[in-house]
């Protein structure tokens, strides 16, 4: 970088709004972390585009990632799609899916608005934890609470189909789902499940050019400043977030029953979000 395009750098940092600076600073650390990174759209099947919800009337391009407020941008983009005066988002359900087209969304990536919305990757595992195992629904037990059960707590006699009641000792711990987890069998089987498969293998950060990069800890500011982007503020409103019972103070006490290898070999598995988008090592957790 030559001494005018420094000059002009520093200007733009001592004079741009805070949250402006603020995506540059996210956007440039994607950048550095993906540099050298050779990949084409066309390598990318189907199943990995499944995150990925177009709307064509706003030309907007919405990486979802569940755990970190998928459910309310959902909403917000179904009431985009009816008719102004756009109506709340909290009357619909989030259910949205959306089939791609690699012709078709190659384009779009080019002109559309791309976005999406990140959170710490272990306060996410936590909250996936809470939600997916504490609470199951059949799905998740015959799929997956089950054989953690099973093969980690070494539970006889585990129902083999869902009831609908969840009783205590069906519940794994938190330190029986990290097993399962940094378990090499687990991905030799198939993908993780996406509510704690990786965020970066969910919205390919280093593939996809992101316009806006938002952080589940600032989401409200962060959702303010996108909607005045899209020229959006005025017509439509995100949806307030409640007290989420999983926050980052919390992590250390969830993280107490869990031996410090299996912490070490989970941060490994989540090394490239942290690095990718911003958040520190949790040293606290991971050293001696």
């Amino acid at each position: 970088m030559n001494d005018f395009a420094k000059l002009i750098s520093l200007v733009f940092v001592f004079t741009a709004p805070k949250y402006l600076e603020q995506q540059r600073l996210r956007k440039d650390l994607l950048r550095k972390h993906c540099a050298g990174v050779n990949q084409s759209l066309f390598n990318l099947n189907n199943i990995d585009l499944n995150n990925l919800i177009v709307d064509d009337q706003h030309g907007i391009i919405y990486c979802y990632i569940p755990k970190v407020a998928c459910t309310n941008w959902k909403r917000t983009l179904i009431a985009l799609k009816q008719n102004e005066p756009y109506p709340d988002p909290m009357s619909f359900k989030s259910n949205m899916r959306c089939d791609l087209y690699l012709f078709l969304l190659q384009a779009k990536l080019k002109h559309y608005t791309k976005f999406l919305f990140v959170r710490d990757p272990f306060v996410r595992l936590i909250s996936a934890y809470r939600d997916k195992m504490l609470n199951y629904d059949q799905y998740f037990y015959e799929g997956y609470v089950r054989v953690i059960l099973q093969r980690y707590k070494n539970q006889k006699n585990v129902p083999v189909k869902y009831n609908g009641t969840k009783r205590t000792y069906l519940k794994p711990s938190f330190h029986n789902f990290v097993q399962y987890i940094v378990d090499p069998r687990t991905e030799k089987y198939a993908p993780f499940e996406p509510h704690w498969r990786q965020m970066h293998r969910l919205c390919h950060p280093c593939l996809v050019e992101y316009d806006f990069v938002g952080h589940q800890e600032s989401l409200q500011e962060d959702a303010r400043q996108l909607l005045k982007m899209l020229k959006l503020e005025d017509a439509i409103k995100f949806p307030p977030s409640y007290e989420n019972m999983t926050s980052g103070n919390s992590v250390m006490e969830w993280f107490q029953g869990v031996p410090i290898e299996d912490r070490r070999k989970l941060y490994k598995i989540y090394e490239k979000d942290f690095q990718l988008f911003g958040y520190r090592r949790p040293t606290e957790l991971l050293d001696d």
